[in-house]
């Protein structure tokens, strides 16, 4: 039986690393092999456990321990949806526009180190996904030549990547990782945000030395400025409300989605009042009527995103309630070569992280997390965890569809896989190294000056 789900498993992992060439989004392989797995383990009777730290595996009923991981999925869920929401009011409100404002100079070069330090710190507040997506948009808006377009989203899409990775809300593994207890929000900033600049520091860099970012761009024949005179109001106030869910979860050690729910309410009750406001002033919609900027941004959130860590996060957790994950690390640690300092109380070598970095690339850094978390019976903030966040935010880049902030771009400006891999996986593959080479420095010097 375990050969059979496994087999399950892996083709539904095979069908969402090849949705592109399949055609079929990955939420349907996704809800399928988790509804599959489950329904078997049930049907069969089969003895189910809940990993306990330093406790092992505990036999309990099947019920509850599906309900049990659905409670944790649910929570990752609730506050990627609580943060989306804020994104969409924010984007409501026209709030994005005042990114531009900070774009003055028309050198390639400087544009080049502008948008990547925006991507690097907008992803770190508002996600990989929407930074990159922010920050192409007004691209397009500011550069014509489509050639040079594309060189600065391939490093946009390397800087966002390396951005999520360091902060607790700037991408779901790192979010995943936080709810789940393994990291805190100052250890991970701590020892992952100084190989995140490499990461993205280094690529740019170089790139910057490179003949197509060298010249001035042309000048705009028209300057946009928003339309909506609260556009600078909902923006600051969008970005610090997300930036108040960590100090939230701090101060009251509750989960971070009750936090989340507390700066959506905030961020929603100030944009009904605003919009009502616009309302009473005359400034009603077309049809004659008055829109709620919370209902209109509800029904933009990504619902598919939202199903597929749905699938994914519950058909991981039916291996992991088997122990099939908790046996596959004994296997690995037992098997791989440590390489790590010796004072660390992890044998999780750096060798298996880096993999998982480099597998990001090539299938969805979702499950492969949610598989480490599985796994490996760690203690919270142990340095293990920090790689795992920095390898699985960042090795993505390495592909144009290895991150959903790389999909999301080549979309935005038909970015061919090819000319990604030949132009800018190299460059993300240095930063990569790079970053990972500094987390390993960085992580032994401050593990030998705690002894």
């Amino acid at each position: 039986m375990e050969i059979l789900l496994i087999t399950i498993f892996v083709l539904g992992y095979v069908a969402i690393a090849m949705e592109h060439t399949f055609k079929i989004d990955k939420l349907i392989p996704a809800l399928g092999m988790m509804a599959i797995l489950w329904a078997l383990i049930a049907v069969n009777h089969l003895e189910v456990f809940e990993i306990l730290p330093g406790v092992g595996k505990e036999s309990h009923h099947v019920e509850g321990v599906l309900l049990h991981h659905l409670g944790k999925t649910a929570e990752i869920l609730f506050f990627l949806m609580g943060a989306m929401t804020i994104v969409e009011i924010v984007d409501y409100f026209d709030g994005f526009s005042t990114i531009k404002s900070f774009i003055k100079t028309k050198s390639k070069g400087k544009l080049l180190w502008l948008f990547t330090i925006l991507a690097f710190v907008l992803s770190a507040i508002i996600d990989n996904l929407t930074a990159t997506i922010v920050l192409i948009t007004i691209l397009q808006k500011i550069i014509k030549d489509r050639e040079v377009r594309l060189w600065f989203a391939g490093l946009i899409v390397i800087a966002a990547n390396a951005g999520g990775a360091w902060s607790p809300i700037g991408d779901v593994t790192t979010t995943m990782l936080w709810i789940a207890n393994k990291v805190s929000a100052a250890q991970l900033i701590e020892h992952v945000l100084l190989p995140s600049i490499l990461c993205f520091a280094v690529p740019t860099f170089i790139a910057s030395r490179m003949k197509i970012f060298k010249g001035f761009i042309e000048p705009e024949v028209e300057e946009e400025k928003s339309t909506d005179k609260y556009s600078a109001i909902m923006f600051y106030l969008g970005l610090g409300s997300i930036l108040f869910v960590p100090v939230f979860k701090t101060i009251t050690h509750l989960p971070p989605y009750v936090g989340m729910m507390l700066s959506l309410a905030v961020v929603a009750a100030v944009a009904e009042f605003l919009s009502n406001r616009k309302f009473t002033l005359g400034e009603a919609t077309s049809e004659g009527g008055h829109h709620s900027p919370v209902h209109k941004s509800l029904s933009k959130i990504e619902m598919p995103s939202i199903l597929f860590f749905l699938g994914i996060l519950m058909a991981v957790a039916a291996l992991e309630s088997l122990g099939m994950l908790f046996d596959f690390a004994g296997t690995l640690e037992a098997n791989v070569p440590y390489l790590g300092t010796e004072h660390s109380s992890t044998k999780i070598s750096d060798l298996v992280v880096l993999l998982l970095g480099v597998g990001s690339a090539v299938i969805d850094n979702v499950p492969l997390v949610a598989a480490s978390i599985g796994m490996f019976q760690i203690g919270m903030d142990e340095p293990a965890w920090h790689f795992i966040a920095y390898s699985a935010g960042t090795g993505g880049s390495i592909l144009i569809i290895g991150s959903a902030a790389g999909v999301v771009a080549m979309g935005m400006e038909k970015i061919d896989f090819m000319w990604y891999l030949k132009n800018i996986g190299w460059l993300a593959l240095v930063g990569f190294l790079a970053g990972s080479a500094g987390f390993i420095i960085l992580r032994d010097f401050l593990l030998n000056a705690a002894h």
